[in-house]
């Protein structure tokens, strides 16, 4: 696991900035985590939530069909595998369900009536998380596989003693598009709210108090909890 230098936050800030179209902000309006998608965030045991990244080794089944099925397939730095007749396939960013539905569709295109394609991640590449604020050391941190937020906070080693567990938000980026949602981390530990997947890039920060007054009031907008809405 690394360590945040002083000034890592600040630039995760820049470059989540500067990937996003929309009004610019002035720096002034940012805080250590800059934000990042609108949708709700589902519980961390549906696994359709994870997304595959580069590096992720794939088990890619057509049933019935043995020179289509391979037991390992790692997809590319640019978020691709090969597949036989139907060529490159994008796999970053999908869900196993998502790629799976592609191949098939490819496949009955063209080659086999109805085909049956199953794709399971079998090893997922480490994926960065950032965990800022009220943590007792804020840093970026390794994932690999399906990460709940709970999990993702202790990797940090919890949060402070005087943190606002109520107020919990996850910034992420969406086909560049910066969103937020707000979560209860204290309802989520007692279990009276799901604890969600996280993702990679996504940038945790506990206790929004602790922010901006912008983005506070970005925040204080969200409908309910669990809920991203784009900004």
């Amino acid at each position: 696991m690394m360590r945040v230098f002083p000034l890592v936050l600040s630039l995760t800030a820049v470059i989540l900035s500067a990937c996003a179209g929309g009004p610019k902000m002035d720096a002034s309006q940012m805080t250590a985590a800059q934000p990042v998608d609108s949708q709700i965030f589902s519980p961390l045991g549906q696994a359709q939530e994870y997304r595959i990244g580069a590096g992720d080794k794939l088990n890619v089944r057509v049933f019935q069909v043995e020179d289509l099925s391979f037991e390992e397939l790692v997809v590319d730095t640019s978020g691709e595998i090969q597949m036989p007749l139907i060529g490159v396939v994008r796999a970053s960013g999908r869900t196993p369900n998502e790629l799976s539905t592609d191949i098939s569709g490819r496949l009955a295109a063209q080659y086999l009536r109805n085909p049956q394609v199953t794709v399971t991640v079998t090893e997922a590449a480490s994926q960065k998380i950032t965990i800022d604020g009220a943590v007792t050391k804020p840093g970026v941190y390794e994932m690999r596989g399906t990460t709940s937020l709970l999990q993702a906070v202790a990797m940090a080693e919890g949060p402070t003693r005087v943190a606002d567990l109520s107020k919990v938000a996850v910034f992420r980026t969406v086909n560049g598009q910066r969103s937020v949602a707000l979560f209860d981390l204290g309802a989520i530990r007692q279990g009276r709210a799901d604890d969600p997947a996280v993702r990679g890039d996504d940038i945790v920060v506990v206790d929004t108090s602790r922010m901006s007054a912008f983005m506070r009031d970005v925040i204080a907008a969200l409908p309910g909890l669990s809920v991203f809405r784009p900004y």
